[in-house]
């Protein structure tokens, strides 16, 4: 197993060079669980877990390893092994952790592509692939929308015309991971030393496009509800493998919600013809909500753009805007419990009274 095969590259050995000074070696975490992981490098799998001074040093959980990232590992054979740093990601696929605290939790990191997975069952929801979709161009890595269950959507032509108009930009496929039928349409993204995260929602099958990408029935699969064909999660935590033809596949388990972590201009990343009206806007602030003059609302009068869409950016762009103000506030409160501790230690310092005098 080399370097390259994991998803090593020119500007991971740039960033390492510092490491390298001090002996250690580049390996990929493949696999976390809480406080442990699995990772991969030149001599295979092994289990890791992180330094004491990198766990104490760590702010938030955007700053300890996540799968996919290249990590700096003390060597020898000492097991576990002793990860000592995190290089800078390439790109990350992050969303807002789940509660009411403005924090951000990284679900894939150095992804090249990532694969948007949605049922075309009764779970289907253009609007949750609409909010997919901006987190997935927020993360760097290039989005494609695969839409999976095929075999359950006697017109599913008609369904991916209407997500190709959600999604501009990005490749939209059929298939159906449980028959086989499509799956060879993904191979252009599945290349040696490249990496493809799946992400989606409980009960889209995505263990079971796992499964069919790698030839045999790996990971367990799940039913689900005949209702609302929503399924139970099958994938318990996120793991990186590599797939016959040299791919790595990063897999994760079904999000029953995705909460966006970005700012308001990431959300206009998804969607590129509301961006695009908005120049010939009359005001250069205009929010597109009753303003004279306003492009976007024209269009929509006319039809030109779709309600439904519009509300959707609308939607996407409150929390996010929600979620910028959560973050200020809590950045601000950080530097000013900082500063507080750093004058509360000079008062207490032995030499204080002697400074004052």
């Amino acid at each position: 197993m080399s370097l390259p095969s994991l998803g090593w590259n020119a500007r991971f050995e740039e960033s390492f060079t510092e490491h390298r000074t001090r002996g250690w070696v580049p390996a990929r975490v493949a696999r976390e669980d809480r406080t442990r992981y699995v990772v991969l490098d030149e001599s295979g799998a092994r289990p890791a877990e992180l330094a004491g001074r990198l766990r104490h040093e760590a702010r938030t959980r955007a700053d300890v390893p996540a799968v996919g990232d290249w990590v700096a590992v003390r060597p020898g054979a000492a097991s576990p092994a002793i990860i000592e740093a995190v290089l800078p990601r390439a790109s990350a696929f992050v969303r807002k952790d789940v509660g009411d605290a403005a924090i951000e939790q990284v679900v894939a990191a150095n992804v090249d592509t990532v694969f948007l997975v949605s049922g075309l069952d009764l779970d289907y929801n253009p609007r949750r692939i609409e909010r997919y979709l901006a987190a997935a161009w927020e993360s760097g890595a290039e989005p494609v929308v695969v839409l999976n269950k095929a075999d359950l959507d006697p017109d599913r032509e008609a369904r991916v015309a209407e997500v190709e108009l959600l999604a501009p930009g990005a490749a939209v496929l059929a298939v159906s991971a449980l028959e086989g039928d499509g799956i060879a349409s993904l191979q252009p993204w599945l290349q040696p030393g490249r990496t493809v995260a799946l992400l989606g929602s409980s009960g889209v099958g995505k263990s079971t496009l796992v499964n069919a990408l790698l030839g045999e029935e790996r990971l367990a699969t799940g039913a689900v509800r005949e209702d609302d064909s929503r399924g139970r999660h099958t994938t318990t935590h996120r793991e990186l493998v590599v797939l016959p033809g040299g791919a790595l596949l990063l897999d994760t388990p079904g999000m029953r919600a995705l909460e966006l972590w970005g700012d308001e201009d990431s959300v206009d990343g998804a969607f590129p013809e509301i961006a695009s009206l908005a120049e010939g806007c009359r005001f250069r602030d205009c929010r597109h909500e009753s303003e004279p003059g306003c492009a976007v609302l024209a269009a929509e009068a006319d039809g030109t753009l779709a309600a439904d869409r519009l509300a959707s950016w609308r939607k996407l762009q409150r929390e996010a805007h929600w979620l910028a103000t959560r973050v200020d506030a809590r950045a601000r409160a950080a530097e000013e419990a900082k500063w507080k501790a750093i004058h509360k230690s000079m008062r207490d310092h032995p030499k204080a009274d002697r400074w004052k005098k």
